[in-house]
């Protein structure tokens, strides 16, 4: 089977943290509404659901019981789809990231592979929208796969430049990580790598095996210049990831209704480029994760 013909995992970044409702309405807050946005990102060809808590007024969260609550909801209307939790945090201890992930077990959890600069600059402003240090150290890391290891989960990780890809090889080496492995190539953010197409496959070959090899990579478009990233994704064989956490616009400008016109026009790429959507099924056996 050649690459083009292989099924394409399209994720789903189903809620942020940074964007509110103010930006974008379509943007859940409750658990009823993060439900109702998934059932049209898996009708749109989603297999997977990255999630960043929140409480019903908008609020980010990391408590258990609003992640049990979200879960459970999407659960209830779509039925079997990979649950990923996001770990991500600026001043929220380690402890309490792990304490979820151990309580309610997702299938898959995001885990940032070095720390940065993070930014986003808004050139009509001429100055930052937000910055801050991104801590996500060699040590953070381990402490954070020891504990995904010994729960069962998977990690994801997520990788804003190419360096951060190269973080893996010591941690494989270490007996850490055992394949498939799930890598994510963040692209757009303001600190790491230009958001290029040429970056995509600059950074796909800096995957452990090659970016036709053993492992599964997603490309993660931030903000306009997503469409190009996802684009050059497929045809270099990777997945993709759609959602009102990595851009709120579709194509030609119009802000999206819902996660399910975001992953609609990622499933137009990837049936334009010759491939085709992969079913939750088939994306649990290409990670490597337990059937739901």
């Amino acid at each position: 089977m050649s690459r083009f013909e292989d099924p394409v995992i399209i994720s789903n970044s189903i809620s942020g943290v940074i964007a509110n409702r103010d930006q974008c309405p379509a943007i859940p807050y409750t658990p009823d509404e993060y439900a109702a946005e998934a059932r049209r990102a898996v009708d749109e060809g989603a297999s997977q659901i990255h999630i960043h808590a929140r409480t019903p007024d908008g609020t980010p969260s990391y408590e258990i019981e609003d992640f049990r609550a979200i879960t459970d909801a999407i659960r209830v209307e779509v039925g079997d789809v990979i649950i990923n939790y996001s770990t991500g945090a600026l001043g929220v201890p380690i402890s309490k990231r792990i304490e979820y992930l151990r309580e309610l077990k997702p299938d898959v959890a995001a885990l940032n592979m070095s720390s940065m600069n993070y930014a986003k600059y808004s050139r009509r402003r001429k100055d930052f929208v937000f910055k801050a240090v991104f801590e996500n150290s060699f040590d953070t890391i381990i402490e954070f796969i020891t504990a995904m290891n010994e729960i069962g989960i998977q990690p994801e990780h997520e990788c804003f430049d190419a360096g951060h890809v190269a973080n893996l090889d010591p941690l494989i080496d270490m007996g850490l990580l055992d394949g498939p492995l799930q890598i994510s190539l963040v692209m757009g953010v303001t600190g790491g790598i230009r958001p290029t197409p040429r970056n995509v496959e600059v950074m796909a070959d800096q995957i452990p095996g090659g970016s036709e090899g053993p492992n599964n990579w997603q490309t993660i478009g931030i903000s306009r210049d997503q469409w190009k990233l996802l684009g050059a994704a497929v045809v270099l064989g990777g997945n993709v990831r759609a959602g009102v956490e990595d851009n709120l616009y579709l194509p030609d400008g119009s802000m999206a209704r819902s996660n399910g016109d975001l992953v609609g026009k990622a499933r137009q790429i990837v049936e334009d480029a010759g491939r085709r959507v992969a079913t939750v099924a088939e994306a649990r056996e290409l990670l490597g994760l337990a059937k739901g």
